[in-house]
């Protein structure tokens, strides 16, 4: 047959087209060949021609000029010329199709891609492209090995965790065991670079950060100048036994929760003592507690108007109000950068605790006392971990669509490639 039409199947590299003829109006039916007439025995590596037999083999392929395709190769297997070498006949090999294959190596890959970058469930592309769920399964385990590069080195390392799946109760032979899976996730949070989600380990322990960090490379390890984590005192100590020579640095964002929780807890507190029952709607702080919660100069002056009334009717020993300036001066103090500025803030934060005289205040100012250091270090070197909170909404996106996933390696394949996929060819923010 003409070779245009090998160029118009994208065959024209290793196959012929012998025959091709219509099926139906949405499919053809093509049978191919190696164009090569020789091949070299596996055993001997002497040419050879001769010819044993011509199975026919059907192979399944993309579909092409728009209607599905019904691929049959006719193969050779060919007859080795060497007398004594032990291989006698083989079969010629295809890149496009490897040994044993009944998928094509471009269904493969477009297989694994539509999983891998759409975030799809295996079921619904195995249906697409007509083939089984673990024929789909085992393309996306194959690629994997491909897309998935090994670490690089950064200066940043941004550490935090996701749950992985619900708690659940598992039967075992001592009883019933609560079953509460996390998966740490380790992402470049260097903002001078690309952002890179370097490897996910399951689990939220300071083991668990030995261990991964244990298998990266020596000059991986040293090149870690800085580690972000949430204030995690099993994470800090991971840290210190993996990296001894970097800094930790807490993200800011979640002292500013902390602190958003301390000024609930206050409130709480004194809805209980004045009504002996919960908040409701019809109270008046209740009403404006998304008030107590935002920065005060992000307030209307409507709304700022609705916040000092509830304010006055509803907080009688003006613990609320203490609170609310507790957190403020905390949030005062994390958008400082220069030493003599946070110095000064801090002393700020410390006397509005002091003032508050409250148990969730002062709660509140020991966990800064304790983390300070951390702190201070994430001051004075800007880093967030904005980065890795933002991985986690991508990680939390696939299990919806997994609907969950009980074997953990899956999980964490289905987490990477994804996002080596969609996120390779950014740059940095």
């Amino acid at each position: 047959m003409n070779e245009s039409t090998s160029v118009l199947f994208g065959l024209e590299d290793e196959f012929a087209v012998l025959q091709l003829n219509r099926i139906d109006p949405s499919t053809v039916r093509v049978i191919i060949e190696v164009s090569d007439r020789e091949g070299a025995c596996p055993g001997c590596g002497v040419l050879t021609s001769r010819v044993k037999e011509r199975p026919l083999v059907r192979v399944k392929d993309l579909p092409a000029c728009g209607q599905a395709t019904q691929l049959w190769w006719l193969k050779r297997r060919l007859l080795c010329r060497e007398a004594a070498c032990p291989t006698g006949s083989f079969t010629q090999q295809s890149v496009a199709v490897p040994a044993r294959a009944r998928l094509t190596s471009r269904l493969r890959e477009k297989i694994g891609s539509a999983i891998a970058s759409g975030n799809r469930a295996v079921s619904e592309v195995a249906a697409e492209y007509q083939v089984a769920w673990a024929t789909a399964h085992r393309a996306l385990i194959t690629l994997a090995a491909r897309w998935l590069p090994e670490p690089e080195p950064t200066r940043v390392l941004g550490i935090d965790e996701t749950r992985a799946r619900s708690v659940r109760w598992v039967l075992e032979e001592a009883g019933w065991k609560r079953s509460d899976p996390w998966m740490t996730s380790f992402v470049n949070a260097d903002t001078t670079t690309a952002g890179r989600l370097l490897g996910l380990t399951p689990g939220r322990s300071g083991g668990c950060v030995i261990e991964w960090l244990a298998l990266q490379t020596p000059a991986f390890r040293a090149g870690v100048e800085v580690v972000v984590i949430d204030p995690s005192a099993p994470y800090a100590a991971g840290i210190r036994t993996a990296l001894p020579g970097a800094r930790i640095a807490v993200d800011k964002w979640h002292l500013v929760a902390l602190a958003n929780l301390m000024v609930t807890q206050v409130r709480q507190r004194i809805a209980r003592q004045l009504h002996g029952r919960r908040g409701v709607a019809t109270d008046k702080v209740w009403a404006s507690r998304q008030l107590l919660l935002t920065g005060f100069e992000h307030l209307s002056v409507r709304q700022r108007a609705r916040f000092n009334a509830a304010l006055a009717a509803e907080d009688p020993t003006n613990e609320i109000g203490a609170a609310h300036a507790v957190k403020e001066r905390l949030r005062l103090l994390l958008g400082e950068s220069e030493p003599v500025k946070i110095r000064a803030r801090l002393f700020d934060f410390y006397d509005a605790a002091a003032r508050a005289d409250t148990e969730e205040t002062t709660r509140l100012a020991g966990t800064i006392e304790t983390w300070w250091p951390a702190v201070l270090v994430a001051l004075t070197e800007d880093v967030t971990d904005a980065r890795t909170e933002g991985f986690n909404r991508i990680i939390k996106q696939t299990k919806r669509v997994g609907c969950g996933f009980s074997n953990m390696d899956n999980y964490r394949r289905r987490i990477m490639v994804h996002i080596a996929l969609t996120r390779g060819q950014r740059t940095a923010a």
